[in-house]
């Protein structure tokens, strides 16, 4: 073992002697290794980093949480002619359901509508996701509240010009100042602020956008102003299920409930779409997967690059050091001593390089952390991962030359350095 270890050592330090002797070739050799595990980890960080995020963004809602309406939230068999010919899902239709489904917890109706401004006498918001829902949309997204509360069944029903302003509209409205009790201007119309969200970080991702960027008022105010069959709407019922409930089996009632009320014949497909958010969140592990494939297809060419260089440096080494090596022999080195001291020092200019790629995206992880306000994950398995990489890249390229290295014949080896 001993033999080994000093073994280790003498690998170590004729690697940094090539380093050291020859820089600039050693350096862009290197930098094949480098470049490749930087791209690889980049990749995988920044994928674990956006499905860990999303995942979180994701976590408010009841992954069994349905989404009722005339789109499909993933991939579909029906042609787009057919879907485009499908009915809105409309207010009708979601208070038959929820007073005749049953296993459900919360029945919510909303729409997905377009960005607006929101003014508060001089000052304005732009791009403000807006999110008309009914009154049961507070305990469906479990939202919290730092001033005020949400709107009331009563106010609900009757369309009343209340807003629950998310934690960063406030701010940028009304600063430190107590919101509630203000009047704000929205689609031309004076509204009365009953509420401010706590603040709850950037999620782009939150179904039904219940992030601090939003502004929450009645759906029944909307369907007052512009009817229900306004181009700029888009009707969904969200169903959340009780706990512990069948989930198929409450899919298929509420379908049959759907088809049952709109007249559709038995041999004919449905006319909406019932999407589990649990099918959702499988959707983005599909997204997730295939952008880390790509991610290895790419950065693969970088690491074979890599891998010639580390070779090349290693041919070249072998024919710097074969007189060495005859010497060793001749005093008794057996070939897979010789063997191993190539392979490690292969191995050990590969680490160094992938230190320098795993150095590189921990830096611009920081940098892009405080920058974006976004947290980018470099987690110790992608360490491990790209630690490993390197070594076995060092291992695949350093192989040949080893062998060469090993099969010298002491005598010529001896000669031929002199």
């Amino acid at each position: 073992m001993i033999v080994y270890f000093r073994l280790l050592s003498e690998s170590f330090s004729f690697a940094l002697n090539a380093l050291r002797n020859n820089k600039l070739r050693t350096l862009l050799s290197l930098l094949g290794v480098t470049i490749g595990i930087f791209s690889i980890i980049a990749v995988l960080a920044a994928v674990d980093s956006l499905d860990r995020k999303i995942k979180s963004d994701l976590s408010t809602l009841d992954k069994n949480t349905i989404y009722l309406t005339s789109v499909s939230f993933g991939p579909t068999d029906i042609p787009e002619w057919k879907r485009e010919q499908f009915p809105k899902v409309n207010y009708e239709e979601y208070q038959y359901l929820k007073e005749n489904l049953s296993h459900t917890e919360h029945v919510c109706y909303q729409f997905f509508t377009n960005r607006e401004s929101v003014k508060f006498e001089k000052k304005v918001m732009t791009d403000v996701n807006i999110v008309p829902v009914t009154h049961e949309f507070v305990d469906i997204q479990r939202l919290e509240f730092s001033e005020g509360r949400f709107f009331n069944e009563s106010e609900s029903n009757s369309g009343r010009p209340v807003v629950v302003l998310g934690y960063e509209i406030a701010k940028g409205l009304f600063e430190d100042a107590d919101p509630i009790g203000k009047t704000v201007r929205l689609y031309g119309q004076r509204f009365l602020v009953i509420g401010m969200t706590k603040k709850k970080g950037e999620s782009g991702l939150d179904m039904g956008g219940g992030d601090d960027t939003s502004v929450f008022l009645p759906t029944n105010f909307l369907r007052q102003l512009y009817g229900d069959n306004n181009e700029m709407m888009l009707p969904v019922i969200i169903i959340k299920p009780e706990k512990g409930a069948d989930i198929p089996e409450l899919r298929g009632e509420i379908a049959q409930k759907l088809r049952n009320m709109r007249g559709v014949k038995t041999d004919d497909i449905d006319n909406f779409f019932v999407n589990i958010l649990s099918g959702f969140t499988d959707l983005i592990d599909g997204i997730v997967s295939q952008m880390n494939m790509i991610g290895w297809i790419i950065s693969g060419f970088s690491l074979l690059v890599g891998g010639f260089g580390i070779a090349n440096i290693m041919f070249v080494s072998v024919k710097e050091r074969t007189n060495l090596i005859g010497i060793q022999k001749s005093l008794g080195a057996k070939n897979k001593f010789i063997l191993f001291q190539f392979l490690f020092e292969s191995i050990i200019l590969s680490l160094i390089g992938g230190v320098f790629g795993l150095l590189l995206v921990w830096i611009i992880s920081i940098v892009l952390t405080k920058t974006l306000e976004f947290e980018f994950i470099l987690s110790f398995w992608n360490i491990v991962l790209g630690t490993g990489l390197s070594a076995f890249i060092g291992l695949l390229s350093g192989i040949l030359p080893a062998i060469s290295a090993s099969r010298l014949d002491p005598v010529e080896a001896i000669r031929t350095g002199m």
